[in-house]
């Protein structure tokens, strides 16, 4: 596919756009950002003290009457995700872009309380279960959006998923996890994110969303700060040699402005551009399978 150059813009004042992970790095650039467009955010979070602080930082840097919605969630639970969105619901009367960003790398092997490995259920699993629940309220927008995290980082899995071992613990035990099991399960995450695009965008066609999924880029953030002093030290090298925050979001921002979205269903991006990934990342059947395990993983009725 040939890489190409696409125009904007799309007026977000007064559009609703809920974000997962605006907390920080990419997600809170791209949340400062829509509100500088004066767009509506609904911003879903872990802890409620850091979202206050994000609120009352984009009001002051807006200084323009704008709706923050703050919503509480533990994305690795699927029952949290099913509580938040039912408050989502309730107080939303519309969205117009759904952005899910959160992600994860756990560096040990841990499950959530449905028993799905922890970086599989924050990463995949999440926004799996989140957009399908919210599919229905953005369908009542004119026109609508989702738009998916993903990373470059999907390149790295040459063989698809081991359905047989869908936890993947063995990738967190002896000489796999030496040579770097937890980051090959991160890669399948984002593998998962751009196969869950383009089914989601097929099941889709002809209605009024449209989904996309990009790649940040390597990005200084406060990413895998959870698993221990080495990451730290891994990270704060790899910092060295990584975009802002703000040119990581930048694309992510680029694809909720634009215009015409025509021939895009479904499309992989980085850096403002349409990009061909992997051709494991194109196949339509490891897509349906995969959805289909999903909704299982979920227990979700079929869309």
């Amino acid at each position: 596919m040939t890489d190409k150059t696409i125009k904007k813009e799309w007026n977000l004042q007064n559009k609703y756009v809920l974000i997962t992970g605006a907390t920080s790095g990419i997600g809170l650039a791209a949340a400062k950002a829509f509100a500088a467009r004066c767009a509506n955010l609904g911003i879903i979070a872990r802890n409620q003290s850091k979202a206050e602080e994000i609120s009352t930082l984009l009001r002051m840097q807006t200084k323009k009457p704008m709706k923050i919605d703050i919503f509480i969630a533990d994305l690795s639970s699927q029952r949290s995700i099913r509580e938040v969105t039912a408050q989502i619901l309730e107080k939303c009367p519309r969205i117009d872009v759904l952005v899910n960003n959160a992600g994860a790398l756990y560096d040990t092997f841990q499950k959530t309380e449905e028993g799905v490995e922890m970086t599989w259920a924050v990463n995949h699993l999440a926004p799996f279960l989140l957009t399908s629940l919210l599919l229905d309220h953005l369908k009542e927008s004119e026109s609508a959006r989702i738009i998916n995290t993903a990373s470059h980082g999907h390149k790295m899995i040459k063989k698809g998923f081991d359905f047989d071992n869908v936890n993947g613990e063995h990738l967190y035990k002896g000489m796999k996890k030496y040579l770097g099991g937890p980051t090959i399960r991160y890669a399948q995450t984002k593998l998962a994110n751009i196969l869950f695009t383009a089914e989601l965008a097929r099941r889709l066609e002809g209605s009024n969303i449209t989904v996309f999924c990009f790649d940040p880029g390597l990005v200084a953030t406060n990413f895998n700060q959870n698993n221990g002093l080495m990451a730290k030290s891994t990270m704060a090298v790899m910092n060295l040699f990584s975009r802002t925050p703000e040119k990581g979001a930048d694309t992510l921002v680029w694809l909720a402005e634009l215009k015409d979205t025509s021939n895009l269903n479904g499309q992989y991006f980085a850096d403002r551009q349409q990009k061909a990934p992997t051709e494991l990342a194109t196949d339509k059947e490891l897509a349906r399978i995969l959805w289909n395990m999903s909704e299982e993983q979920v227990q979700l009725s079929k869309i």
